[in-house]
């Protein structure tokens, strides 16, 4: 098939090294089909100016706009230049700012009245929006050969605007994707002609064309409802293949035994479950009693009681004679998952020991900085079947360790493991083992769709009995320092109640980088760009503890926690928090996971703005875990009109997990297609909006399945096996990447 290398055609064959280079490394394009592939992110027309007053702050923007006015100045007694230049889209303005020798040629360009579109990072100095050093296009100046040349290459109508980076400017990317759009004629067709031309979609080639130069609207409209559906359907084949395999794996049935192990523990349990536990549970068994391997997952917030509906099941696999493992990410997470499981059993976790019940199993724990001799035990207790449950980081998929019969495995945490982990899991077992997947972060349908296509889902949505309301509070320390003040009396108050607090910070401190000290920058320039930013370094754990001590909370209990300490230290501190000893403990988000103290219940989160939305929900969900409410400080000095702002104050709206999850990802994923690390959704995503696109997920879901279920080998449809081999060959790198 020639069709194919066009697409394959390394950039720096087209376009030359060094902009080769820089697409590379910092927009990730590598091909002449990555580019063809990096679409407009919108389209400005040429005759109108962008609205300026709702640029968003700390993003790459491209604008189209007006001279107002400019001006030099100077400072440090003459000897510093800046020049200042005012943008206005005829309603709000918009302040560009140039240094040193950077000053001289838009001196001469950007004169009043003049048009160019502007590229650069937005930011707030003295409460006025600017762009410090943007690069720019005039656009009205057709005595200079560039402009002449801008205005020719952008003869359209539609200016198209492309995620760019400092490095490469929107406009030099348009000139780029010139040069590769004539092969856009030889793409290859992943959709099957009937569904292409039952629902009315141009040709792949016809698309390409016309999201990069539109002459129209519809023109953009038409070439994106095609792309989208190229992702979601290629995307939703894989995932039904996925399931159809999955489906044809063998697996024990795996039934408790009654009067067994999962008997007695129900029966010691001091409370009831909930209504939510039992229906999910009964989902679980169901799966497990059949003799295919379940694949489920299940969502739960903070505290809804996902340990306990896990254990029930991996409880019922010990009676039925399997074993089952439980993965965590982190060595911190899997010694609270085991300390957790073993306090709720009792003496049911010490089978075959002195004391321990004839019923009981044995529980251990498997993590890599164990002592070899504490290893050995455990690996001899997984191969002889003495342990029934196991709890681990991924030490556990090492080849070393072998199981008696492996029947269920419990993955915390999923968007941290991989398919080829959950894989390589999976072949422990004589016969595949279920699989259980659990995960805090409430993960809204269609991204479950997208990202977790091949598992089913359940839904704990109940908080158990007893957890109190948590109030939260976004605090403008920058507008209102006062209400900071009042912040720390609220803690105090907290305290003299009896009760204790969390202060997060999103730093350590001590030994970090300080900026000014980045090499190659003389500290001057540092210092001007700083200023020119208005940007500090977020605060830090051991400066915040200093200052609480000796200001605010004087007199109280405080105390560190962080990563960098020695284990031993973090556990002593812990426990410590955990028995009262404490009143005040000032963190990294170290306590964002697992750290259960239910006489906590004031959280202040410093530079809130520097957290994203959902990780602010899992640390606001260390408090409010006993009977006393729970109250959530949100510190943040970020300006009242930025997005960063905007986000704080929807988690102080809302505890709904869910409507949080949305709102993140839908910010989020402005940053997705800017090339930011993708989180978790696959990053062939280009035009789908996961949240936006229901309908297409959906439908594309529907007809993916029922092309797989017709021809599970896409015999038929060469064109499709080849996406789909591109798509997976890229997951399948970013899965190893991520292992």
């Amino acid at each position: 098939m020639g069709g194919v290398s066009a697409f394959d055609e390394p950039l720096k064959k087209l376009l030359g090294g060094p902009t080769a280079k820089v697409m590379g490394e910092h927009l990730d394009l590598h091909t002449v089909g990555d580019l063809l592939h990096h679409y407009p992110r919108r389209y400005e027309e040429r005759g109108r100016l962008t609205a300026l007053t709702d640029l968003p702050l700390d993003e790459h923007v491209t604008v189209v706009a007006q001279v107002a006015d400019a001006r030099v100045l100077t400072f440090n007694g003459g000897r510093g230049r800046r020049l200042e230049v005012t943008l206005t889209d005829g309603h709000g303005r918009l302040q560009l700012v140039f240094f040193g020798h950077g000053v001289h040629k838009p001196h001469k360009e950007l004169l009043p009245g003049r048009r160019a579109m502007f590229a650069g990072k937005v930011s707030v100095f003295n409460r006025k929006m600017q762009l410090a050093h943007p690069t720019y296009q005039l656009l009205d100046a057709a005595d200079t050969d560039e402009a002449g040349e801008a205005v020719d290459a952008f003869a359209g109508k539609l200016l198209p605007i492309y995620p760019a980076c400092k490095q490469l400017d929107s406009w030099r990317i348009a000139k780029a994707v010139d040069a590769v759009l004539p092969s856009a004629g030889e793409a290859v067709d992943p959709l099957p002609a009937t569904l292409r031309e039952g629902r009315g979609f141009v040709s792949l080639p016809e698309a390409l064309l016309k999201i990069h130069r539109p002459a129209t609207k519809a023109d953009v409209a038409a070439a994106r409802d095609r792309l989208k559906w190229d992702e979601a359907f290629v995307l939703q084949v894989a995932l039904a293949r996925r399931r159809v395999a999955d489906a044809q794996l063998p697996a024990v049935a795996r039934r408790p035994a009654p009067g067994g192990l999962l008997d007695a523990f129900d029966a010691k349990l001091p409370f009831t479950l909930t209504d939510g536990q039992r229906t999910v549970s009964k989902e679980i068994f169901d799966d497990l009693a059949t003799e295919h391997p379940m694949h489920r997952l299940l969502q739960g917030e903070v505290g809804s009681g996902k340990t306990m509906v896990a254990l029930r099941a991996m409880l019922a696999v010990v009676d039925s004679g399997g074993q089952a493992a439980m993965l965590a990410p982190t060595e911190v997470l899997a010694q609270q998952h085991h300390r957790s499981i073993t306090e709720m059993m009792g003496e049911l976790a010490e089978g075959g020991m002195l004391g321990g019940s004839d019923q009981g199993t044995k529980v251990v724990l498997l993590t890599g900085s164990m002592g070899t001799a504490a290893r050995r035990q455990a690996l001899l207790d997984l191969v002889t079947g003495e342990a029934g449950l196991v709890i681990g980081t991924h030490a556990l998929i090492e080849d070393k360790v072998k199981f008696h019969d492996l029947g269920l495995v419990v993955v915390d945490e999923q968007h941290r493991f991989g398919v080829e982990q959950r894989d390589a899991l999976r072949s422990k077992g004589k016969q595949p083992p279920h699989l259980l997947v659990m995960t805090a972060t409430p993960i809204p349908r269609t991204v479950a769709m997208t990202v977790f296509g091949d598992l089913e889902t359940s839904v704990l949505d109940q908080l158990p009995a007893g957890r109190s309301p948590i109030a939260s509070h976004v605090v403008p320390a920058r507008d209102k320092p006062h209400f900071l003040s009042r912040a720390w009396e609220r803690v105090r108050e907290e305290v003299e109640g009896g009760h204790q607090a969390y202060v997060v910070c999103p730093r350590i401190g001590d030994d970090e980088d300080d900026p000014a000290k980045k090499k190659g920058k003389g500290a001057k320039a540092a210092e001007e760009e700083a200023a020119a930013q208005d940007k500090r370094p977020p605060l830090a754990v051991l400066e915040i503890a200093e200052q609480l001590a000796r200001g605010p909370l004087a007199g109280l209990r405080v105390e560190v926690l962080h990563g960098r300490m020695q284990p031993d230290d973090k556990d002593d501190v812990m426990r410590r928090f955990a028995a009262g000893d404490v009143d005040v403990l000032v963190a990294t988000t170290v306590i964002e996971v697992g750290v259960n103290v239910p006489n906590a219940t004031a959280m202040v989160i410093m530079d809130a703005d520097r957290f994203g939305v959902s990780q602010l929900h899992q640390l606001r969900g260390r408090v409010g875990r006993g009977s006393a409410p729970g109250l959530c400080l949100l510190v943040t000095e970020a300006h009242e009109a930025s997005p960063a702002r905007a986000r704080l104050s929807a988690v102080a709206a809302t505890l709904d997990g869910f409507e949080l999850s949305r709102i993140d990802l839908e910010q989020r994923r402005e940053g997705d297609v800017l090339g930011q690390a993708q989180s978790g959704v696959r990053s062939s995503l280009r035009v789908l909006s996961v949240i936006d696109d229901e309908e297409v997920i959906a439908a594309a879901r529907q007809e993916a399945g029922a092309v797989v279920a017709a021809d599970p080998d896409l015999d038929r449809l060469p064109e499709l096996r080849t996406a789909l081999d591109a798509l997976l060959d890229k997951e399948r790198e970013e899965y190893l990447d991520k292992g």
